[in-house]
């Protein structure tokens, strides 16, 4: 009895033992991302960049000017998860059409860390842009679609790539396109002619946020003139940001100056970097 008393004691020592591994497993889970909430997408663009971005706004009515820079909040169920916004005004000589969208990717997965998944969320963005992924972690992420985890609907009606159900957010009225990138065919037709202005093909770039790139598609919808539509998308730790700015000249011979939007567009992603670091 003395020896299976002793026995027992030891058997007691061993199971605490076995419970440390386990609270050394919690203790290490990914971290969550550096953000937790959104702001407010339609103020996020100061007055005096949107009176740069919509020339036509300028001759309207006050009371249509207003309504006008004001814009048009996106429909969204969660806006800790998911915000846009757009902008639209016509002038004699062309319209101009601006959406942004922000989106805060969240991973259900307690190995994966938020930003970590958003980095395989933007890579999949700048996958269908035709663009090389720009960092090995980019790279990798191809696969992530075979992890495992059903991707939820995104708000442009595309899968999404959180692992979870994601806030569904419908893209503003008379949105250029629910997504942020544009079909394959049109981003290759668009990178051969900015290729011949000079610098100005779609592109990754370096001096936005974590990882970035912009897409210039050109393209013609029935007898209208050729619409141009510089898309700007950047991933700051867990977020992930879509400028998207489109001109259609009022003349069917017209043709948008690339230069001149890509400009534009970049001037206000760097904004809203800013705002993400403040």
């Amino acid at each position: 009895m003395a020896v299976a008393g002793c026995s027992g004691g030891s058997g007691d020592d061993g199971s605490a033992g076995d419970s440390k591994p386990g609270e050394t497993e919690s203790a290490t889970a990914a971290q969550p991302g550096k953000y937790r909430t959104l702001r407010e997408a339609c103020g996020s663009v100061p007055r005096s960049t949107l009176k740069d971005l919509l020339p036509g706004a300028a001759s309207l009515p006050e009371e249509q000017q207003e309504k006008a820079y004001q814009g048009t909040a996106a429909v969204t169920y969660d806006t800790d998860r998911r915000v846009g916004c757009s902008w639209k005004a016509a002038s004699p000589a062309a319209s101009h059409q601006l959406v942004i969208d922000f989106e805060r990717v969240v991973s259900y997965d307690p190995s994966v860390s938020d930003d970590t998944r958003a980095q395989e969320v933007y890579a999949k963005k700048e996958t269908g842009a035709n663009l090389a992924p720009s960092t090995p972690s980019s790279s990798a992420s191809g696969s992530s679609g075979s992890s495992g985890t059903p991707d939820a609907p995104s708000a442009s009606g595309s899968p999404g790539a959180s692992g979870a159900p994601e806030a569904q957010t419908a893209a503003p009225s008379g949105s250029a396109s629910g997504s942020p990138s544009a079909p394959s065919s049109a981003s290759a037709s668009a990178s051969a002619s900015a290729s011949a202005t000079g610098g100005l093909e779609p592109r990754v770039l370096d001096d936005l946020g974590d990882a970035a790139f912009l897409d210039d598609v050109l393209a013609r919808s029935g007898a209208a003139a050729q619409h141009r539509t510089v898309s700007v998308v950047f991933r700051t730790s867990n977020v992930i940001v879509t400028v998207r700015y489109t001109e259609q000249p009022a003349l069917a011979a017209g043709v948008p100056d690339s230069k001149e939007l890509q400009d534009k567009a970049r001037g206000l992603a760097r904004r809203l970097v800013d705002q993400l670091n403040e």
